[in-house]
This record gives C-alpha cells, structure tokens and sequence, in this order.
C-alpha cells in the first residue's frame, strides 16, 4: 500500500513542479550522484583505536553515554554497514589517523603509514565508498594548546612529520580507489586569555604549512579547515577563518568550512559565493551548533538549506565536497548517522528542485514581488513526495520506517556491547 501511495503522489508532484519549470526525474538524477562524506568519529564518540598511553591534551569533547558505542574497528565498520542499508545514494567515509588499523602495535603519530589504513581501503572498496582523511592533532601528550604553531621546534617538527605523513596516507588512499582523497588539516591551536604573540604563532604556523605542503601529490586533494575559538582555548585561535582564507587563496588550497565554526549570527552559505571565486574548492562540514560548536546532530533547519541552495544557485556541485561533522553520545549513534544522513539529502533535494530558472528572470527584470512570492510557494510544494520517491528508488525505509530498523539493530546488536 505505501509503495501505491508513494508513486501516486510522487506522480501528483512530477505535475506540480512542471508547472514552475522543474525537472524531479533530473533532481534525482542529480541526487543520486551526490557523495556526502560520511564521518567515522559519531559511531564511537571520537576515541579511536590508538594504543598510545598518557593520552590527553587539546581533547575534543563528546557528551553523553548512550550504550552501544563502537568498540573496535570491527564494531565501527558493521555500524557503518547499517547506515548504509538506510541511506540512498554513493558516498564517501572520512577517517581520522587515529582511527588506523595499528593491530595490538604502538603507533605514534609521526609514524603512521598508508600501512595501518590498508583494511581501510580494502573494506571500503567492498562496501562501495571512497576515502576522505583526515590529520589528528588532539588528545596527545604533545598537544597540548599548541601544536604546528608551537614555539618549541621539536613539538612543532614532530607535528609537522605526522601531517606530511597523513599526506602521504591520503595519496595512497586516493591512488587505490582511483578517485582523489580529501585530507582535512585541523588543529586546535589557541590560548584561553589574551594573547601578545599573535603574530609569532601565526607565523609559525605559515611556515609549518609551508613544509607540510612543500610535496605535491596527484591523488589527494588538500583542505585547511578555520575555526573561531575552542574548549579552554576562547580568546585566541591561531587558524582563524582570516587565516586560513588569505593562506587559501595565495597558496590555491581548498578552504573548510565547518558550520559550527563561526559566530552563530554568521551565515556560512554566504561564504560560499565569494570563496569560489578565490579558491579552487570547497570543503564543507555540516554540523548544527547550539550556542556553541557543540556538533548537534543535522537536521533539515533554515542554516542546511540555505547552504545547499547556496551550492546549486552558484552551480558549485563539482566545486563544493560535503561532509558530515557531528558527534552526539547522548542519543543512538547509528539513527543518529542516519537522521543527519538523510537530513542533509532533504535539503540538498530541496535547492535541486528549486524554480532557479524563474527565479532568475525575475531577478534580472528587476521583479522582487514575484521573486519573493515565488521563493515562499515554492517553500510549501510537494518536495518531501519526491524524497519519498527516492527512498523506494533506492530501496530503503520510506518516511519514520527506518526508526524500527535502528531499534532492532540495537536490539540485536549494539545493546550487547556492554
């Protein structure tokens, strides 16, 4: 019976939006072909699967203590696996190097290697992802508040070599699936009060990217990620956006943006069009921040949609990667992968089937009164018939019927990992 009412009112929504200009059968076409970046660290709330001892410093912080978080590789990669039963689609995973396949050998981060994410690779390709990476410059005993920008030349070096190895790792990820792997550059770096050396740690930390940099690779692709302040670290952050745009746009490297990152006033879809005129790409992280960057899980709010309307008006899908940055411990983190998954697929369905066509020949003819009505019906037209379309195209659970799959894989499951 909802297979009936699905194509009924899929067909019902073909006509209304025909009416207004729009294609569906080529919105789905376009959807169907967008990879979101799937992140590791929700499925085991940021730990990974390091055997270094001491761990801590410049930490990144998960809340909450929901049972049934992933335990080991093993357990991260079958969560996965779940996801994908319920997600539509081809997509891409993002690993953190703290997530290696390191075995029971003790691995420090300046020895990492293409090596220790072989399975990785391997099971990805099983599965049918492609790999993004990304560096990892928290929870170290050398992290401390400052890391690349480190006025202390052995902490900074040994910083230096775990990134150009990350590099390294990322180039052989993107040579074996034949398909460029992003690697994210991050780091914390920042001080909790004032601050008189401003100028030194960014200093220092141009010319750390400078050396980290100075090899170039075919089969990686390179993004500088900003952020606006930090856990015990509220008054200064050395990789500010300022920092990482200017850095971006004289050294042509993509530039992140997470939307946790900045002020909440701050729209980051407004970004969008004035860094791809200076950059080559986009790296996005969606995220939901509440009151600060708390990495809440996505949902389909004003900020998501407004991004993804952002990326089709400036025709940016081959300029624009989309991944995913939350980590919520408080809730089921599988249904939590898949309400931000799908979530993220929604509002990039809405701005696909947007009436640009109208929408700019009333712009350029100087008609805001039909400009702006034509944006508010098409807010209430029947979009979510065709999402649930694409759900049945791709045979997965149509409307709230995914949440009984998630409760029964918890059952059978993650509610048995102590």
């Amino acid at each position: 019976m909802k297979t009936d009412l699905v194509q009924k009112s899929y067909e019902i929504a073909k006509e209304r939006y025909a009416a207004i200009g729009v294609n569906i059968d080529t919105a789905l076409e376009q959807l169907q072909k967008i990879a979101i970046s799937i992140h590791c660290w929700q499925a085991d709330d940021v730990v990974g699967f390091e055997n270094l001892s001491n761990m801590g410093g410049g930490g990144i912080q998960a809340t909450g203590n929901y049972p049934g978080r992933a335990r080991n590789i093993a357990e991260l990669r079958s969560d996965i696996e779940k996801v994908l039963t319920l997600i539509g689609g081809s997509h891409r995973f993002s690993l953190h190097e703290i997530y290696g396949d390191f075995g029971d050998k003790v691995v420090d981060r300046d020895q990492v290697g293409p090596e220790h994410f072989a399975s990785w690779m391997q099971w990805a390709k099983e599965v049918g992802l492609k790999l993004d990476f990304n560096s990892t410059s928290f929870g170290h005993p050398k992290s401390g508040d400052l890391t690349l920008a480190n006025p202390d030349k052995e902490i900074r070096d040994f910083w230096i070599e775990h990134t150009k190895r990350c590099r390294a790792v990322a180039e052989a990820m993107g040579k074996f699936q034949d398909d460029p792997c992003i690697m994210n550059l991050w780091i914390h770096d920042g001080s909790k009060d004032l601050t008189v050396n401003k100028y030194q740690y960014r200093s220092l930390l141009e010319k750390s990217l400078d050396e980290i940099f100075a090899t170039e690779y075919k089969n990686m692709k390179d993004c500088i990620e900003s952020k606006l302040f930090g856990i015990a670290l509220e008054s200064f952050t050395v990789g500010s956006h300022d920092f990482y745009l200017g850095y971006g746009a004289k050294k042509q490297k993509m530039v992140t943006l997470d939307m946790g990152h900045f002020h909440l006033s701050e729209s980051v879809a407004d970004k969008i069009s004035s860094l791809l005129l200076f950059t080559p790409e986009i790296m996005l992280h969606v995220s939901r921040p509440v009151r600060w960057d708390s990495d809440h899980v996505v949902i389909l709010n004003d900020e998501v949609t407004d991004l993804t309307k952002e990326i089709i008006r400036a025709n940016a899908l081959n300029k624009v990667h989309i991944g995913l940055d939350f980590f919520d411990a408080s809730i089921n983190r599988v249904g939590a992968y898949v309400v931000g998954i799908r979530s993220t697929q929604k509002a990039l369905l809405q701005a696909l089937l947007e009436p640009l066509a109208k929408l700019r020949e009333y712009e350029a003819n100087g008609q805001y009164f039909e400009r702006l009505a034509l944006l508010e019906e098409a807010k209430s037209l029947p979009w979510n018939a065709v999402w649930d379309y694409f759900c049945l195209k791709n045979d997965i659970a149509v409307g709230e019927d995914y949440i009984t799959e998630i409760q029964q894989y918890e059952k059978d499951v993650t509610s048995k990992r102590g």
